[in-house]
């Protein structure tokens, strides 16, 4: 009975009032909108663990605050805040990658810029890199190679030389070739272009995701996809291993077979970006 009581002054206090009924429905939109976002951040990072406990935080305090009206209602806002600053401090490289897609995908789009795809130019780009990425690994050449979307900042491409070029094996080969001048710097593709080489990538801070024996060259590729969404093809200049990274994860020893589903995937969200 007590409960049904609590809930029905809650009721009768929440349509008593105009100004009350719209404050609390904005109120309670704006949080609604807030925990939905946070709780798909949280799912979309694989941390299941931390989304049930948010939610259980949010459902604890919502109890309080409803059958306790007496309580100062400021210290159960500053649960969930707290948990939130939480969030962004532990997710902060994630976080600024989200940002990073959301404000590039307001700028002007690179693929669209008066270039059309079709399967068969997008079969030779394929090909082409996959040759390039292989005759690399056999002769031990190291190279990163970064999938963009238009969304590289500027100040990556300014840190190298602008190309704007077709791709081709023998192009990719010639800018990593050991003591040439673009060698040590990334190569920027984007669609069906080499849009930059030696540029200079941000190394990744997550020292415990890379193996011991890689180094600055993964730390390179690796870091780039933590802020920024695209992906990067790492061939080692020591061993030939060829590895991908993206979303602040590497997976290496990738074949011929990898490589082809990898580059396909990134094509045709391509393709399909430049019929719309």
């Amino acid at each position: 009975m007590d409960l049904l009581k609590r809930v029905s002054e809650i009721w009768q206090e929440f349509i008593s009032v105009p100004e009350i009924t719209i404050a609390m429905s904005v109120s309670i939109l704006a949080f609604t909108v807030l925990y939905y976002y946070m709780i798909k951040f949280l799912s979309d990072n694989e941390s299941g663990a931390l989304t049930a406990l948010f939610v259980i935080i949010m459902l604890v305090s919502a109890g309080i605050l409803t059958f306790f009206g007496k309580i100062n209602t400021a210290i159960y806002l500053l649960i969930p805040a707290i948990f939130i600053i939480a969030i962004m401090v532990l997710y902060s490289t994630e976080i600024k990658r989200v940002i990073w897609s959301r404000k590039n995908s307001k700028m002007v789009d690179m693929r669209n810029a008066g270039t059309s795809y079709d399967e068969e130019k997008i079969q030779n780009c394929i090909s082409e890199i996959i040759k390039a990425l292989q005759n690399m690994s056999k002769n031990d050449v190291g190279a990163i190679l970064v999938l963009s979307n238009g969304n590289v900042p500027n100040q990556i491409l300014d840190s190298g030389v602008k190309l704007d070029c077709d791709i081709s094996s023998e192009l990719i080969e010639s800018v990593f070739f050991p003591k040439t001048p673009l060698h040590d710097g990334a190569m920027i593709i984007n669609g069906t272009k080499i849009v930059a080489a030696g540029c200079f990538l941000p190394l990744s801070q997550k020292v415990d995701n890379i193996p011991k024996d890689l180094g600055t060259r993964h730390r390179a590729g690796l870091g780039v996809t933590e802020t920024i969404d695209v992906m990067s093809i790492i061939v080692s200049e020591e061993t030939g291993i060829i590895s991908i990274a993206k979303a602040g994860r590497i997976t290496r020893y990738a074949d011929y077979e990898t490589l082809k589903r990898t580059l396909a995937t990134y094509y045709w969200q391509e393709l399909e970006s430049g019929r719309r």
